[in-house]
């Protein structure tokens, strides 16, 4: 997908700085007394597009896009985001706050003041842009790893987000589980939302992207196309190159 070129999200030297004192000494990146966790991160994401940010753990990546939605403040930068931004987190199921599906998706909404009309018809909206419609009332904490997190990106549909983050997406997931996610994931993407993916396991959506960003210990090492993927020095910044395998093409890497 290619988005329309007006910004969803335009961050400007954006740092983060936590005391020295708040980490173990295992990899710092003190500066004037603090360690700093981001440094200097500029970065536009177009609305309509796909970015996958890749990096190890440790990069950056969730603070960054905690940062993004709203849930955490940069020591300084500016963050402009177009629209609401919601955050879908690595671990789906600290986002279920309702017994069932239905109830799940119904809380973001209700919390809007809206109408139980409106409610109502944005949980079914929800729930059926991201395939859950036959399990609306089944209790949500047995659904698979795969349904979990769709069912955390319908309680952010649900509350009219315009961009969409999910954090480390493949995390614990069996290979239906994150064809779930792909699939989702295109249907975002023609639905004309913004999509941000965090991940280290480029293998599995890079082939999605129109743009890819890399974090390194706290900096951004590289922003860019995808097609620049065969001459980056991946493994030096911690990510295992997806392309290792003999004949592979930036647009095989996607599991469908």
């Amino acid at each position: 997908m290619t988005g329309d070129f007006r910004p969803a999200v335009a961050l400007n030297e954006v740092c983060k700085r936590f005391p020295l004192a708040n980490h173990s000494g295992q990899g710092e990146r003190p500066r004037d007394g603090r360690f700093v966790a981001l440094d200097r991160v500029s970065l536009t994401v177009s609305r309509g597009e796909c970015l996958v940010v890749g990096g190890a753990n440790g990069s950056g990546k969730s603070l960054l896009m905690l940062i993004i939605a709203g849930l955490e403040d940069p020591s300084s930068g500016t963050v402009e985001t177009h629209g609401t931004v919601g955050l879908v987190f690595q671990e789906a199921d600290t986002q279920i706050l309702g017994e069932t599906p239905a109830e799940d998706v119904a809380f973001g909404a209700k919390n809007l003041g809206l109408s139980k009309n409106e409610t109502r018809r944005r949980v079914d909206d929800a729930l059926d842009a991201v395939g859950l419609t036959g399990k609306a009332n089944f209790p949500a904490r047995t659904l698979s790893g795969g349904e979990k997190r769709r069912l955390s990106v319908a309680g952010i549909l649900a509350m009219d987000a315009s961009t969409v983050i999910l954090d480390e997406p493949y995390a614990n997931l069996d290979y239906h589980g994150v064809l779930q996610v792909n699939r989702l994931a295109e249907s975002l993407l023609q639905s004309g939302k913004t999509l941000i993916l965090l991940t280290h396991e480029l293998e599995k959506c890079l082939g999605l992207a129109d743009h890819f960003v890399v974090l390194h210990r706290g900096q951004k090492v590289f922003d860019g196309k995808t097609a620049a993927l065969p001459g980056l020095p991946l493994e030096r910044w911690g990510i295992r190159n997806p392309l290792e395998a003999r004949g592979a093409l930036i647009g095989d890497l996607v599991w469908r």
